[in-house]
């Protein structure tokens, strides 16, 4: 018999209503075992394109297809049952027109079983993100310093540090909000800018590099983790796995090649050396 879990998922609309209240956790995932590890104690599990650089070892977000954003998708949702599942939009997926972010983001959701997806952009994407609210597809936004644009930002440095700068991201946050999106990403802006736009805008921001302010926070899993090898300035190393893991393997690899490993609790017998578990089962050797 299929198994139904009772555990009622949260949704966008969730999200949307805890705006100015308790603060919004969220953790990136990129497959199943981590997504249940994560589950219980996050709001939403977001399967950020950053998987081509955490997974897959690419340089950038930019080359991620939407065909691999789907797998690790699948995988995710399989993996968790509680927390809002909340896809990234790859790069090319959906600048193009409405008509294109639209079928794009149906197959992410049907095919997936994701509850949002997450696209970058504001003012220029306003369109965009009506287009799709209206047609029952939750948008959460993201503007500030986005990774799609590295090519043509110059790299990955923060934005907004100068005051001159925050009227273009204030609109791109209040067309965001006003065009439907349940909540936004604000990525690598100064703090003051954060806090300001988070009091400006009706919907839930989620910071990374930007501000406590923020109505939430999220953080790559791997980075938080102490699993990659440079962070960026805003991250907090709550462990340091990357050493666990290499000191692991260290113990792994001088122990096989001691032959110390598999020892004799890590391999199988014959049935002829081990009668008593054949007259449990019954069964006599020939």
């Amino acid at each position: 018999m299929s198994h139904k879990s009772t555990i009622k998922r949260i949704t966008a609309p969730d999200i949307a209503a805890r705006k100015g209240t308790e603060p919004i956790v969220v953790l990136t995932s990129y497959h199943a075992q981590t997504a249940a590890l994560v589950d219980p104690h996050v709001d939403i599990l977001m399967v950020g394109d950053s998987l081509g650089m955490v997974i897959h070892g690419m340089e950038t977000t930019v080359p991620v297809p939407l065909d691999l954003m789907i797998t690790h998708a699948q995988a995710v949702v399989r993996g968790s049952e509680r927390a809002l599942v909340v896809v990234d939009m790859p790069f090319g997926s959906y600048e193009e027109s409405p008509t294109v972010a639209f079928r794009s983001a149906a197959r992410i959701m049907k095919e997936t079983g994701c509850g949002a997806v997450k696209l970058e952009g504001g003012v220029q994407m306003a369109e965009t993100i009506a287009y799709l609210t209206a047609r029952g597809i939750p948008v959460m936004g993201h503007i500030g310093m986005t990774p799609q644009a590295v090519n043509q930002l110059g790299g990955f440095a923060a934005r907004g540090r100068r005051r001159v700068e925050w009227t273009r991201f204030e609109q791109d946050a209040r067309a965001v909000a006003e065009a439907g999106a349940f909540s936004m990403v604000i990525e690598a802006v100064a703090e003051a800018l954060a806090a300001r736009i988070t009091q400006d805008v009706p919907i839930p921001t989620i910071g990374i590099g930007a501000s406590p302010e923020c109505d939430g926070q999220v953080l790559v899993l791997e980075d938080m983790l102490g699993l990659a090898p440079r962070v960026p300035k805003f991250v907090k190393e709550y462990a340091e796995l990357r050493t666990a893991v290499e000191g692991a393997v260290k113990a792994y690899a001088r122990d096989v090649r001691a032959r110390a490993f598999p020892a004799k609790e890590h391999t199988y017998s014959t049935l002829e050396e081990v009668p008593e578990a054949l007259k449990k089962f019954n069964i006599t050797a020939e």
